[in-house]
């Protein structure tokens, strides 16, 4: 099977009693946290339950009253043209005195298969699961969701594995596997000095986290599979699950 394609990475901040109506463009901008000539790609929202500030480039941050998110879409990027770890640096050393609890390291990808062949249904249903009469109830195929929790050195890795379909550029429609990663870091206790450095740490080490995930999923999951025909897509940065 092929590898891992991913798609999008994501740096979840968990903070206590977040004014999320701080999060708008002017203050982005102004505070020197995105570039001043960063368009909008749709209106932002505001409001004290949730905040979301999207760009053309497709870099997306959302506040919520417990946690900000910085989302970037990376399929077709190298690590250093990554910008999500340094917003979100900047938007934190502009804070500095939240109650900053933890950061949620978010990683999402796929595999493609080939329609012609064992599909993403297949693949769950008689790799990962033992065939059963559980898997024959109604009237359609049953789909399967599965979690796996990981304790590793760095944080606990959640794993979800979820059957989707792809729409490609072209309409068309594959079936496939998504892979959701979320790394767990929680930030020690009664820090001494500077509080904000062990923060800052675990977010620019986002590519150690982005490489355990691709090795857990490429070789545990997707290695000696026999019989499955991998789709490749014409440009992966532009499809996306349905």
């Amino acid at each position: 099977m092929s590898q891992i394609n991913i798609q999008e990475l994501a740096i979840a901040v968990a903070v206590q009693r977040n004014n999320p109506t701080i999060l708008t463009p002017d203050f982005l901008k102004y505070s020197g946290i995105v570039p001043s000539d960063w368009e909008l790609a749709k209106q932002p929202i505001v409001s004290n339950a949730g905040s979301q500030v999207t760009f053309q480039n497709r870099v997306s941050i959302a506040a919520q009253v417990n946690r900000v998110v910085f989302s970037e879409p990376i399929a077709a990027k190298e690590s250093k043209e990554v910008s999500i770890a340094g917003i979100a640096r900047k938007y934190i050393e502009k804070l500095p005195e939240a109650n900053y609890q933890g950061v949620g390291i978010n990683v999402a990808g796929f595999v493609l298969f080939n329609p012609e062949g064992k599909t993403a249904r297949n693949y769950i249903f008689e790799t990962l699961l033992n065939p059963g009469p559980w898997q024959e109830v109604g009237n359609a195929p049953a789909q399967a969701s599965m979690r796996f929790i990981y304790s590793l050195d760095g944080g606990p890795l959640t794993l979800e594995i979820n059957e989707a379909r792809i729409q490609l550029p072209d309409q068309k429609m594959i079936p496939a596997i998504l892979f959701a990663g979320s790394f767990s870091h929680n930030l020690p206790q009664n820090i001494q000095g500077d509080k904000l450095a062990p923060l800052f740490q675990i977010i620019e080490n986002w590519q150690a986290d982005l490489e355990a995930y691709k090795e857990i999923v490429n070789t545990k999951f997707l290695s000696n599979q026999e019989g499955y025909q991998p789709y490749n897509a014409p440009s992966t940065d532009t499809v996306f699950p349905t």
